[in-house]
């Protein structure tokens, strides 16, 4: 693959990225897309036959547990120490009119 980062293709990202670069930090992107592409050119170097693609790098499972409820309805013990309650809940000052 031929490095083809233009001035262009460097001006349109700044403008995806809503990045106002000066001409230096242009330059300094340019360069950096082209090391970044001449990496991939050696990546793709490399023979992957027989290698199955992943999307992780460690085997993915699940790792979701049942939901189950294991310290119960203890709402009268959480109220004991409640200044104020009613119908079951904390009750409160109004914050907002």
């Amino acid at each position: 693959m031929a490095n083809n980062i233009t001035d262009e293709t460097i001006d349109y990202v700044g403008i995806l990225a809503k990045l106002e670069l000066n001409e230096e930090e242009k330059q300094q992107a340019k360069d950096d897309m082209n090391r970044m592409l001449d990496y991939i050119d050696k990546l793709n170097e490399l023979d992957t036959t027989g290698v199955e693609p992943m999307s992780h790098a460690f085997q993915v499972q699940n790792v979701f547990r049942e939901d189950v409820v294991t310290n119960g309805d203890n709402r009268e013990q959480m109220l004991q120490n409640a200044p104020e309650k009613k119908d079951g809940s904390y009750k409160v000052p109004k914050t907002v009119d």
